[in-house]
């Protein structure tokens, strides 16, 4: 990305902390932020990090666009998740989100053509429409790129040799979920499938895998999806997804090298520490 002080640059933000991470690295940076907050999902707190704010419904495609013209952006970034079952499968959801004309239209047209409702198909859909107006995406991790982790084991607890294993039969598992694209972290203990993310996102998954293991001491291997775009639904940790492993009694957090974010790292590795937990970055345990 190669904005200057005179360009703003869109964040179309979500949930979580990387929003927040994002608009604050901009601002220090000089980069004027025009943020576009989903409603329910983006944190208040960003209104004071951004140049420009405003929210906007999930289902308000012709507000995000309208907003983002009126200040004159033409790059914008995602960040954040959006609990996509809390909208796709609502009941009367139609009545409940209230979508403008653009995202009605939107949606008609991917109904009359059966298009997939995966994550990829939607966001890359989503971005095809703020396209039509002169928009693109960037990744928000050209501004940030040292969210990104490192090759190498970043607590003090290293992996043992059964969990090492495990890491390598969950790795196989998590890539082949994400080409599915259905999800991108697995739980395993002695090379058994505790639980599949699916639409309910990597910390419901742990918690799932804590109800089914009583016994705990499972693996977590949490990757990018092999046609990753870096645009969007980048693999994320942080302080929650540690807390969630060691309420459900995991012990081993396997993420992937270069291509994971890790929000907050000193405190997410401090805490990992003090629960006697493993985070280990890792380039690609099955050599291939």
């Amino acid at each position: 990305m190669t904005a200057t002080r005179a360009e703003p640059v869109g964040l179309l933000a979500g949930s979580g902390r990387f929003p927040v991470v994002f608009a604050a690295k901009a601002r220090s940076l000089g980069i004027p932020v025009v943020c576009v907050g989903i409603r329910h999902e983006a944190e208040p707190e960003l209104a004071n990090l951004s140049h420009r704010f405003y929210w906007a419904g999930i289902a308000r495609l012709g507000r995000m666009i309208r907003c983002f013209k009126r200040e004159g952006v033409k790059r914008i970034v995602m960040a954040g998740k959006v609990h996509k079952a809390r909208y796709l499968y609502a009941p009367w959801r139609t009545v409940h989100l209230l979508p403008d004309l653009r995202s009605a239209w939107f949606w008609l047209k991917r109904m009359l053509t059966y298009a997939r409702n995966r994550d990829d198909d939607l966001l890359l859909a989503v971005i095809e429409e703020f396209g039509k107006d002169g928009m693109h995406f960037d990744s928000a991790l050209n501004i940030c790129p040292e969210l990104l982790a490192a090759p190498g084991v970043l607590t003090r607890r290293k992996p043992t040799r059964a969990e090492e294993a495990d890491i390598v039969f969950g790795w196989h598992l998590a890539k082949e979920m994400g080409r599915l694209d259905v999800g991108q972290s697995v739980a395993v203990k002695e090379r058994a499938v505790l639980a599949v993310e699916a639409i309910e996102g990597t910390d419901r998954a742990i918690l799932r895998a804590g109800e089914l293991c009583p016994a705990g001491g499972f693996v977590v291997v949490k990757v990018a999806k092999p046609q990753q775009d870096m645009r969007f639904d980048v693999p994320t940790i942080g302080p929650t997804t540690v807390e969630n492993l060691r309420r459900a009694g995991g012990r081993v957090l396997a993420i992937e090298a270069g291509k994971t974010i890790v929000l907050d790292q000193e405190q997410t590795v401090a805490l990992a520490d003090r629960y006697g937990l493993t985070i280990t970055a890792i380039k690609n345990p099955l050599g291939d």
